[in-house]
């Protein structure tokens, strides 16, 4: 078998973003307002979600840094919507990119949850930090179990 060959199969077993990715994504309009986003991230105890169009386009990412910007509003910032504090354009993976590369960035750039897209776009998932550390420790549990 070829060196080439060999990576090739290589890559084909390293986990992808898909792989590992929370798939039931909460998400926001830019129409929705900072209020209702600010409920959800709470109620939902995430630190950040997607901003999408209506075909589920990426258009932004709302965190809770960004909407800590609230603290130090005006009376009429307070009325605006997702789309006044939301931070875009927002980094992404697509789906089928390695998990390693994805973690490579978030540590690099202190990233907490980054968008998950498909080839056309749309979001897939969402790629957090407790996701990556339940695959670490799943990993962990099958080594066990192999261990016996």
């Amino acid at each position: 078998m070829s060196k080439k060959h060999a990576a090739k199969k290589g890559e084909d077993t390293m986990p992808k973003a898909k792989d590992v990715m929370t798939k039931d994504v909460i998400s926001v309009t830019k129409e929705t307002t900072i209020y209702e986003a600010m409920e959800l991230l709470l109620k939902n105890q995430i630190t950040g979600m997607p901003v999408v169009a209506d075909d589920m386009s990426l258009v932004g990412i709302i965190t809770e840094k960004d909407c800590l910007r609230l603290f130090y509003a005006d009376e009429d910032e307070k009325n605006k919507t997702v789309g006044h504090f939301m931070t875009q354009p927002a980094v992404h993976y697509n789906e089928d990119d390695s998990l390693q590369s994805v973690c490579d960035f978030m540590m690099i750039n202190y990233f907490r949850r980054i968008p998950v897209t498909s080839k056309n776009g749309q979001v897939v998932g969402i790629l957090s930090r407790p996701d990556v550390i339940e695959h670490i420790l799943q990993l962990r549990r099958d080594e066990k179990v192999h261990a016996g």
